[in-house]
C-alpha cells in the first residue's frame, strides 16, 4: 500500500475513534450543561406555590394518551408548567408536534439527547422555575384532587425542597440472608421505602444532587446500562438528602394505563387502541423484572458504601379510599383491586 494511502487510513481510523467518544460523552456533555446552568440558579426564586410537571415519553403508540394526560396536567391551577421530555431520537418532528397542533398550550417538548432515564431528572433552570416538581410516567394520570393533595403534602414536609419524596405507588425491600443480597418487594404490610416513578413529587434541589453529584455517577452508569432502577436511584438520593422514609398519600384516584389488571392495556386516551405493554423506556416485565430491582439496590449499596433506604410506616391520607389505581374492567373503570 503506497505511504498516502496509510496516512490517510490512519487519518480515518483516528477520526472514526474521536466521533464514536464524542457520541458516547455526548450524555455527559448535556448532563454538565444542566448542572452547571442549575448551579447558578438562586433557589430563592424558585416559586414554592406551583408545580412543574416532568414527563417521559419513548413510545409513538402512546403519543395520543402523552398529549391527553400533558394537557390535563397544564389545565391544573397548580401547575406552571409541563415538560415533555422525548427519549426516542428516532421519532421525526412530524409525528412528534404534529405540524405544531399536537401537544397544548403551557407544554413544553424538549428531546432528549439519549435514551437515558437519567434524563428524566436533568434540573433544567429553563424549564423549572418552581420549588417542586413532579416526575410522572407517561401512562399514569391523578386526577385534580389526587394531585392537589400530593402537592400540599409535600409543602407540608419540613425542609421541603431537600425533603421526602412524596408519592401514591409504595414498594419495599429488604436483606435476603440466605443470598446474601437486597431484595426489592411489593410494599410490606405497615412499612414501605421507596415510592415510584408513575408520580412522585420532590424538591427542584433533589434533581440537582441525583444528576451532578460527582458521586453518583457510578451508580447512574448502572441506570444506563439496565435501563432500568432510576426510581431506585432517587429514592436513595432523596432518603440521603432527608434523612426520612418517603410519604405514601391517598387522595382522589389515579388512572393506570399500565396496570396490567386492565382488561386491555391501551395505547389511546380512549379505552381502545394499541397495546400498551413494554413499550416504555423502562427494561420491564415478569419475574426477572424484580430480580433485576433488586439486584440494583445491592449494587448501588456496594458503591455507596452505605446503605440510606428508610422504611416509612403511615401515609396521608385525604379521606377514607382504599386502592387507587383505575383500570379499565367489562368495558368500565373501576379500582384496579376490584374483581
Amino acid at each position: 500500500m503506497p505511504p498516502r494511502s496509510r496516512h490517510l487510513l490512519r487519518v480515518l481510523f483516528f477520526l472514526l475513534v474521536a466521533l464514536a467518544g464524542a457520541a458516547v460523552s455526548h450524555g455527559g456533555v448535556v448532563e454538565d450543561a444542566a448542572c452547571a446552568a442549575a448551579n447558578l440558579t438562586d433557589a430563592a426564586s424558585l416559586r414554592p406555590d406551583r408545580l412543574t410537571v416532568l414527563l417521559s415519553g419513548y413510545s409513538e403508540r402512546r403519543l395520543p394518551l402523552l398529549r391527553a394526560i400533558a394537557g390535563a396536567y397544564a389545565a391544573h391551577p397548580l401547575v406552571l408548567a409541563v415538560v415533555v421530555l422525548w427519549c426516542n431520537p428516532s421519532t421525526p418532528d412530524r409525528v412528534l408536534l404534529r405540524g405544531g397542533g399536537g401537544f397544548p398550550p403551557r407544554v413544553t417538548v424538549r428531546r432528549a439527547a439519549s435514551a437515558s432515564l437519567n434524563s428524566r431528572f436533568l434540573p433544567w433552570p429553563s424549564d423549572i422555575r418552581t420549588a417542586a416538581v413532579a416526575v410522572a410516567d407517561d401512562d399514569v394520570l391523578p386526577d385534580a384532587a389526587a394531585l392537589s393533595f400530593a402537592f400540599a403534602t409535600w409543602q407540608q414536609q419540613p425542609a421541603a425542597a431537600s425533603g421526602p419524596l412524596v408519592g401514591f405507588f409504595p414498594r419495599s425491600h429488604h436483606l435476603d440472608l440466605a443470598r446474601g443480597r437486597w431484595a426489592y418487594t411489593a410494599a410490606q404490610p405497615g412499612r414501605y421505602s421507596m415510592v415510584l416513578t408513575k408520580f412522585m413529587v420532590l424538591g427542584t434541589g433533589v434533581l440537582y444532587r441525583y444528576s451532578c453529584s460527582p458521586e453518583l455517577a457510578a451508580a447512574r452508569a448502572v441506570v444506563d446500562r439496565e435501563r432500568n432502577c432510576e426510581d431506585i436511584l432517587m429514592n436513595f438520593v432523596a432518603a440521603e438528602e432527608s434523612g426520612a422514609g418517603p410519604v405514601l398519600v391517598e387522595a382522589g384516584s389515579i388512572r393506570d394505563w399500565g396496570d396490567p389488571r386492565n382488561d386491555v392495556n391501551v395505547g389511546g386516551a380512549g379505552e381502545e387502541g394499541g397495546a400498551m405493554k413494554d413499550v416504555g423506556l423502562s427494561a420491564t416485565g415478569g419475574l426477572g423484572h424484580w430480580e433485576k430491582r433488586g439486584a440494583c439496590i445491592t449494587e448501588f449499596h456496594r458503591l455507596l458504601g452505605r446503605m440510606p433506604l428508610r422504611y416509612s410506616y403511615g401515609k396521608v391520607v385525604e379521606a377514607a379510599v382504599g386502592e387507587q389505581g383505575l383500570c379499565s374492567k367489562g368495558g368500565r373503570l373501576v379500582r384496579c383491586d376490584q374483581e
